[in-house]
Formats: structure tokens, sequence, C-alpha cells
């Protein structure tokens, strides 16, 4: 389980980078890479990060489902993903 600051903190950048996505978009556009640099660090998408929905754990990520591989692995056993079940053979 990760660290309710560390979570805040990934929220915190992701209302920054929506924020300031449509100025960083337009400074861009017209080459104006000194006003960009004006632009708070946290206002980049570069350095948002994918956490786990329940967790929170940054790593083993499944895009897919928006959890962590050990979550998916639970949660598919258990039958709570819809088709999805455990391969036997």
């Amino acid at each position: 389980m990760a660290k309710e600051s560390m979570k805040a903190r990934e929220v915190k950048r992701a209302k920054l980078c929506a924020k300031y996505a449509e100025k960083r978009a337009r400074l861009k556009a017209e080459g104006n890479y000194e006003a960009l640099q004006l632009l708070p660090k946290n206002a980049s998408p570069v350095r948002l990060h994918n956490r786990c929905k329940l967790t929170g754990r940054p790593k083993g990520y499944m895009r897919q489902f928006g959890i962590s591989r050990i979550q998916f692995r639970e949660m598919a056993s258990a039958g709570l993903i819809p088709g999805v079940k455990k391969a036997s053979w």
C-alpha cells in the first residue's frame, strides 16, 4: 500500500497538468520555449506516473484495467473481473 502523500502528490500533478495542457500546447506550437520553461515543472505530462487505483502501487501497472498485477491476479482468481479466468491445461 502506497503512502497517502504519494497518492495525493500524483493527483495534484494530474490536476496541474490538465490546467496547463492548453497553454503548453499553444506555446509549443508557437515555438516559444522560453515561456514554456516558466511553467511549473509538475505541469509537464512526462512527470505523471500511473498508479494502481486500489493500492497506489506504482510498478506493475496494467493500463487496460487500471490496477497493479498483484491486484489483478487476486481479483481474477476471485472471479471479480468479467471475462478473465486463470488459465489451466
